[in-house]
């Protein structure tokens, strides 16, 4: 159980400085609409997935990523400089999709109520 604890906490801490890295210290534009959603430790902490979003299109994702790759290792550098860690995990930065689903499912949703609703009134008639 504290392991646990320790891991979610740690991931904590490493979601939280890259995302004042991206925001302070990276200079590179093409991660400057990427916003940080969570942090998947392995148990011994040498390996991070790292969930991002991007604003804008599907081109946004692949230029965000490839910001992303590109400032991988300073990050890396820097998350070691910051934290009392006695290994920096290994990034791997992954587009989190559930965003754009719970967007495109919210349409869904709202077309189905004025369908509903259009039906409703043409019952009335």
């Amino acid at each position: 159980m504290l392991a646990g604890k320790r891991t979610r906490r740690v991931g904590e801490q490493i979601l939280k400085e890259i995302a004042v890295l991206l925001l302070e210290s990276v200079k590179d534009p093409r991660v400057k609409s990427v916003t940080m959603t969570g942090i998947r430790l392995s148990k011994d902490l040498k390996h991070a997935r790292v969930y991002y979003s991007v604003l804008g299109g599907r081109g946004e994702v692949g230029r965000a990523q490839a910001g992303l790759d590109s400032a991988k290792g300073y990050i890396k550098r820097k998350i070691g400089q910051r934290l009392a860690l006695r290994y920096v995990p290994e990034l791997l930065f992954i587009h989190d999709e559930s965003l754009e689903v719970g967007t495109n499912l919210e349409k869904l949703l709202e077309t189905l109520k004025r369908d509903e609703s259009w039906n409703n009134a043409d019952e009335d008639r």
